[in-house]
């Protein structure tokens, strides 16, 4: 099939987590890692790199969609990132795409495959995915703690009008579908609160996200409250680097309806910085 190509989008990157705890976003520290300054989230870059794929999907992608990215070089703060986009496939089945991020300075810096599956997503079993407490106080995040963790706490978050323009300030992302009474949630805060199953139930030094796979299971809506729930999958190192993959599902509303599951992989300690 000839190529179909996904609308292009060009945004100027924004750290939105500076002032954050994590301090893999603050320049001088990322800088004592090899970085040339503080990142941008992945998390942030992934809501950038959806923009393609609501435009041209709309909402089936938002309620059946699935997509897998992977952050490849760091983005900055300033930045111009450019999105770009291809349908890879068209069948009776759905559509499959592929999208990369890049920077002139540091040429692509994520990939990301997509689906808009034509069927009604796989349901997931919500009893494999307990709701528990966040702790009072958060452990530090070592490999012995993570291995004996069976369920992580549960950060629950109301995404009102006021918390959706927020949100949708900070990406910079104008699409209306996502706004007013009755909106879309952006697709980014999904990912965003699997970063809070992470850091609302760890202490964490400065840590990086990776990559998601994430599959939509009908989506949610403004005005809804989302609770993320799930647990360790996943524990391994790579070239002194400590990874952890989380499989979470996130629920909207009182009678916890699965909005979407997410697959979550980011490095939670890193190797000390080389003593200059």
């Amino acid at each position: 099939m000839t190529a179909e190509r996904l609308p292009e989008y060009r945004v100027k990157a924004r750290n939105t987590s500076e002032r954050s705890e994590n301090k893999i976003h603050d320049d001088a520290v990322a800088r004592q890692y090899g970085f040339r300054g503080g990142l941008v989230p992945g998390v942030t870059v992934y809501a950038y790199m959806t923009h393609p794929l609501v435009e041209a999907f709309g909402t089936g992608w938002l309620e059946r969609g699935t997509a897998s990215v992977r952050f490849v070089e760091p983005v900055l703060d300033g930045e111009e990132l450019t999105v770009s986009g291809s349908v890879t496939a068209r069948d009776e089945r759905g559509a499959t795409t592929a999208l990369s991020a890049s920077t002139a300075s540091a040429g692509e810096c994520a990939v990301l495959t997509a689906t808009v599956p034509a069927g009604t997503p796989t349901p997931v079993n919500l009893a494999l995915y307990p709701a528990r407490p966040l702790p009072a106080e958060r452990p530090a995040a070592t490999r012995a703690h993570l291995d004996g963790l069976a369920v992580l706490g549960t950060p629950i978050n109301a995404y009102d009008e006021a918390r959706a323009a927020e949100y949708l300030e900070k990406v910079n992302d104008a699409l209306p579908l996502y706004r007013g009474a009755g909106g879309r949630v952006h697709p980014g805060f999904f990912v965003d609160q699997a970063n809070r199953a992470l850091d609302r139930n760890l202490t964490l030094g400065p840590w990086i996200h990776v990559g998601s796979v994430v599959r939509h299971l009908g989506g949610a809506r403004v005005g809804e409250t989302l609770a993320t729930r799930g647990r360790v999958r996943s524990l391994f190192e790579r070239k002194g680097r400590e990874f952890v993959e989380v499989d979470l599902v996130i629920v909207a509303g009182e009678r916890a309806r699965p909005v979407a599951h997410v697959l979550h992989t980011a490095i939670y300690r890193l190797p000390p910085p080389a003593v200059s």
